[in-house]
């Protein structure tokens, strides 16, 4: 019981770490005050932005450092990288030191590369410590790294309304202190028993009572707004209750059993699935299929061949069906998987939909800044975080209503994008407040919602044990979209903008619509790209989605 106790505070503990080291996500609060510092223009700042998501690229190298070093000692290294990052840039915002730019644009990317670490942690912890509900863990403190701004921002205001370059202080602040709170829960790690599958069920509940917890704190965070620094502590000091209230799950698992009897029994779980279709049912389904064939383990690369021929699978009429995916779960190398046709539609998809959506925010200290809407910068930051947020609980909401309406992943995916193209013509045609505000919620709904779901895809599609590789191959879509929609944009801004205008004296600045309007008819363009690129996609994998769903219900009638 004690050992279940442990595993429950590691769970939270990931949670707070989640919570802490999204950092990325408020640049925009303190772009524009770099920039004024650094004396660069539009483009230069946005490779700042780049180099932070530049990281990413870099992310395997937590992997390699796991081989030599213990967990706690990878996510301390991961905070020092995000202490001098993003504290030395303090140190120049603040001008206390002066730096040229490219020892900034280092600072970024090691910044940038700490978050990784940090991710690379929690995952092992989930993995490790939730074997049976691996993919609720997942979701559940992976949907906690969307809010990391909203959480920066009412710390910010708590202590200086005023001050910008605040966020970069607490930016390397605050990730080593969440390190240091969550260092003995990681020394504490209990031995992991198998579960029961009665045991199983009562995780799958907690956890479903930890995803109504998520709920009202994204709610908390996005409705409630601090006028004052004395309201904003107050605000800030609840935020941190409703964080440290899971905490008491330990006594819910001592209570498991009177749960069990009045109110679980109620409930009918059918297994997990939150985010990762389960390896054991992908090894099942491609076993049925090739009893079904009557071939032997070579039975994908057979079919494969057949279908280029014309008639079986996905009844290929076109070139463009050719090679389709016949059975979820099939491993691909990466090789393989470079040379699959839709590997490169589930890349353009991702690049012209959640990665469009991370350059928005990246912009949006300087969209708020050209439409007269500077004060409520940090309420436009804080708007986009909490619906990056509550997109990440969604993308596992497919799985709640897995049984009653099933669908391919896909397809929720292509469905998700829907909203993208149609928030930046808005936009482009209306620069209100209410407006822009509505834009930034549609667009952080449909970025948050595949920052989560792109690792349930990329597993389904090329296979569960080739994820690592395959993820890290498909995130290198992010500092490429970053940089070629960041400098569009940059471009844009840098040709209607005049030297020494309002607050930012010492800067090049842009006013008015002109700024981004074109840049939001052009990224409304690219993301209808990526819309189309999804829906493709779904079409192509849906017959695969479909036999395997059919062989999962066969396998539970009988």
């Amino acid at each position: 019981m004690a050992g279940q106790s442990r595993k429950w505070m590691i769970l939270v503990a990931t949670i707070w770490i989640q919570a802490f080291t999204g950092t990325n996500f408020d640049f925009s609060a303190y772009s524009s005050e770099l920039k004024a510092v650094l004396g660069v223009s539009q483009v230069q700042l946005n490779y700042l932005a780049t180099a932070s998501d530049l990281g990413k690229v870099f992310g395997w190298s937590s992997g390699l450092a796991l081989m030599y070093l213990p967990l706690w000692a990878v996510m301390f290294t991961a905070a020092l990288m995000g202490f001098i990052g993003y504290g030395v840039q303090w140190l120049v915002i603040k001008n206390i030191i002066v730096l040229p730019y490219f020892v900034v644009f280092l600072l970024s990317l090691l910044a940038g590369c700490s978050i990784c670490w940090f991710n690379t942690v929690c995952f092992i912890l989930c993995i490790k410590n939730f074997p049976s509900n691996r993919p609720l863990a997942l979701s559940l403190t992976v949907s906690f790294n969307g809010l990391s701004a909203a959480f920066y921002n009412l710390a910010a205001k708590s202590l200086n309304p005023s001050s910008t370059t605040l966020y970069l202080l607490l930016n390397s602040l605050i990730p080593l202190l969440t390190s240091v709170a969550a260092l003995f829960p990681i020394l504490c790690q209990p031995e992991v028993d198998a579960l029961s599958s009665d045991a199983v069920k009562r995780d799958q509940f907690i956890f479903i009572l930890l995803n109504l917890w998520a709920v009202v704190t994204g709610f908390y965070l996005l409705f409630l707004h601090s006028l004052n620094a004395s309201t904003a502590r107050f605000l800030f000091t609840g935020a941190m209750f409703l964080l440290v209230l899971p905490f008491g799950i330990p006594g819910v698992i001592y209570a498991r059993d009177w749960f069990h009897s009045t109110i679980y029994s109620s409930f009918q779980l059918q297994g997990s699935g939150f985010i990762l279709v389960d390896a054991n049912d992908l090894e099942l389904h491609k076993e049925l299929l090739s009893q079904t064939n009557n071939v032997d383990d070579s039975a994908v690369h057979v079919i494969s061949i057949q279908n280029k021929g014309a008639s079986e699978g996905c009844s290929c009429e076109t070139v463009m069906k050719k090679d389709c995916l016949m059975v979820l779960g099939e491993e691909h190398k990466a090789r393989m998987l470079l040379r699959r046709f839709d590997f490169w539609l589930y890349y353009i998809a991702y690049l012209c939909g959640g990665t469009i959506g991370l350059v928005y925010s990246n912009n949006l200290g300087q969209i708020a800044q050209s439409l007269g809407y500077y004060s409520l910068t940090s309420r436009l930051i804080t708007t986009y975080s909490s619906f990056s947020f509550f997109g990440r609980l969604l993308s596992a909401a497919p799985d709640f209503i897995r049984t009653k309406l099933y669908f391919a992943r896909t397809g929720w995916l292509a469905i998700a994008l829907v909203p993208m193209p149609m928030a930046f013509f808005l936009l482009a045609a209306n620069n209100g407040e209410a407006a822009v505000q509505a834009g930034t919620a549609l667009i952080g709904l449909t970025s948050g919602f595949i920052f989560a779901t792109a690792v349930s895809v990329t597993s389904e599609l090329f296979g569960p044990n080739s994820v690592g590789v395959n993820h890290n191959i498909l995130i290198t879509n992010i500092p490429i979209g970053s940089l070629l929609c960041g400098v569009l944009s940059a471009v844009v801004y840098d040709s209607n903008a005049v030297f020494g205008l309002g607050l930012m004296a010492d800067s090049v600045v842009c006013m008015g619509r002109k700024c981004y309007g074109f840049t939001f008819v052009l990224w409304g363009c690219i993301s209808i790209l990526g819309l189309a690129s999804s829906w493709l996609l779904f079409l192509r994998t849906r017959p695969a989605y479909d036999r395997f769903e059919q062989n999962r219900r066969s396998t539970i009638l009988y």
